[in-house]
């Protein structure tokens, strides 16, 4: 139970305490299954899968959710071949055009009539509260889910007022520094992959994998302008991720180093497994959290001086 990729949120000190009696708070929200004519439905599960019934899991100031979903799949051509079909045996039965309003109605037939009868997708989301330094993560790199999981988290709690991360320093700006100067902040040193754009509308885009950023085919681009909007990073050669200008993380991996650090007690029980890696997981995420900050500036929202 690793999180593969990292999107960032921040909560003050005062909306820790609403964080006291989550579980509580949980499980009004618990997921219940999708209705015979709804498209979706969302809530929490349990960490620790279906034999479980706890809905979260908390480590000290850490505490681990999963957000779970079923989602109807029904594909807009079904639903058109039917309705096509439907409205053609009426209007030869009746010999007479279908009106808007006629066609309006049938689809909504049809997307009743199918709707029970479309197979479930389920999905599961999960996200970690860091209640002493403020730190909401949830393990997507994808804004639009990033931000549905606080909405049910802020379901859940009441007015939790995270928000994305507004760093001071330039993300981009820096990390186009580094990659120019090759002088990283201590413990960063420089992987083998990076985005680079011309910062104008439209403006050239490339993309490097398996490349040497110091070569001087890299070198040119920055010359001609182009920026850093993803730079592959190593940290204290104990993980490795692609870092955005937008201070999401992608491709988290852990490094040997790390993984052995687990030993073989934490393959006993699925249990045991996951309480083992989340202590892992939040324990080197909050040395990286804590260089962000250093880096690039990022107090905790209410704590400016």
């Amino acid at each position: 139970m690793f999180f593969r990729n990292l999107t960032l949120f921040r909560f003050p000190e005062s909306a820790a305490e609403m964080l006291e009696d989550l579980e509580t708070r949980l499980e009004p929200q618990r997921l219940r299954p999708c209705g015979p004519l709804e498209l979706s439905t969302r809530g929490f599960v349990s960490p620790f899968g279906r034999q479980s019934e706890a809905l979260m899991h908390r480590i000290n100031a850490y505490t681990l959710l999963t957000i779970g979903g079923e989602d109807r799949l029904l594909p807009g051509s079904v639903v058109s071949e039917e309705l096509a079909n439907r409205i053609q045996a009426l209007a030869a039965k009746e010999g007479r055009r279908i009106g808007a309003r006629e066609r309006k109605r049938l689809k909504e037939e049809v997307v009743s009539e199918l709707m029970p009868r479309a197979f479930i997708r389920p999905s599961r989301q999960s996200a970690y509260l860091d209640a002493k330094n403020g730190w909401l993560v949830v393990d997507t790199a994808s804004r639009k889910v990033a931000e549905e999981a606080v909405s049910q988290i802020r379901e859940a709690v009441g007015q939790f007022p995270a928000t994305p991360m507004a760093p001071e320093e330039s993300p981009r700006a820096l990390m186009t520094d580094w990659l120019i100067h090759g002088k990283l902040p201590a413990g960063l040193t420089l992987g083998d992959e990076c985005e680079l754009r011309d910062p104008v509308e439209s403006g050239a885009i490339v993309r490097c994998r398996r490349q040497e950023l110091e070569s001087d085919e890299v070198r040119e681009h920055l010359k001609t302008g182009k920026q850093v909007y993803q730079l592959g990073l190593e940290f204290d050669e104990r993980m490795s991720f692609v870092l955005g200008e937008d201070l999401t993380v992608r491709k988290l991996r852990f490094l040997d180093v790390v993984l052995d650090e687990l030993g073989e007690e934490s393959s006993e029980s699925i249990q045991a497994e996951i309480d083992a890696r989340f202590a892992l997981l939040t324990l080197e995420l909050a040395r990286l959290f804590d260089k962000f900050g250093d880096w690039f500036g990022l107090p905790r929202p209410g704590n400016r001086d």
